[in-house]
């Protein structure tokens, strides 16, 4: 059984919608991070940056219980355990970590900055700040356009792979960060196709708040 520590975030709908793609059982156990839960010393073990998600298995590696934080490594680490959603051969497997790298590394961070500059008071600090953001932003909705113009999918070909799930957690948000999906519609037939997955739908809607 995998114990799932996470709240109703992008992040934490990536590894919801993992775990159902993947067939695992699991259970939720929710992190309330609007009251600071986050920063509990039982959290503070399995999670040492405080943040959400994170996993406890008790079938780790060897039979042995093994926790795992950050939800790019936890991807990874599904995957390894499972065999599924990530390529065996190197070639098949390079584009799939460039895709979760490029989601980690700026498809999260910059509209998760849209989503905190919008809850701050009108001004010079947050225009300018939406500004920058925003038109970041909308720039990697362009790059993962292009990217998967003429594909299912955004590394693989056939079947979904941890970046697409990656990336789901975060245009799953993209009314939240004021994007509409008409501007790009590769990514909206891609965002289309994966929330009719049945397994996918349901990582999104398991009650996670």
């Amino acid at each position: 059984m995998i114990t799932l520590y996470t709240y109703n975030t992008p992040n934490g709908r990536k590894i919801s919608v993992a775990l159902e793609e993947m067939g695992l059982p699991y259970e939720v156990k929710v992190i309330d991070i609007t009251k600071g839960e986050q920063f509990s010393p039982d959290f503070l073990k399995i999670a040492p940056n405080n943040k959400i998600p994170a996993i406890v298995d008790s079938d780790g590696p060897d039979g042995q219980q093994i926790s795992v934080f950050e939800s790019g490594a936890i991807l990874i680490y599904l995957a390894e355990k499972t065999g599924k959603f990530l390529p065996a051969d190197m070639r098949g497997r390079v584009p799939v970590m460039e895709w979760l790298m490029w989601q980690m590394a700026g498809f999260g961070p910059m509209p998760g900055q849209v989503h905190f500059f919008l809850g701050q008071p009108e001004g010079p600090a947050r225009d300018f700040g939406l500004e920058r953001y925003s038109k970041e932003t909308r720039r990697l909705y362009g790059v993962l356009d292009k990217q998967l113009a003429g594909q299912d999918f955004v590394a693989t070909k056939g079947e979904p792979s941890i970046a697409d799930f990656a990336i789901l957690g975060w245009a799953w948000r993209h009314e939240r960060h004021k994007v509409d999906l008409a501007d790009f519609p590769a990514v909206g037939a891609w965002y289309a196709r994966m929330l009719a997955r049945p397994a996918v739908a349901k990582g999104l809607e398991v009650k996670l708040a």
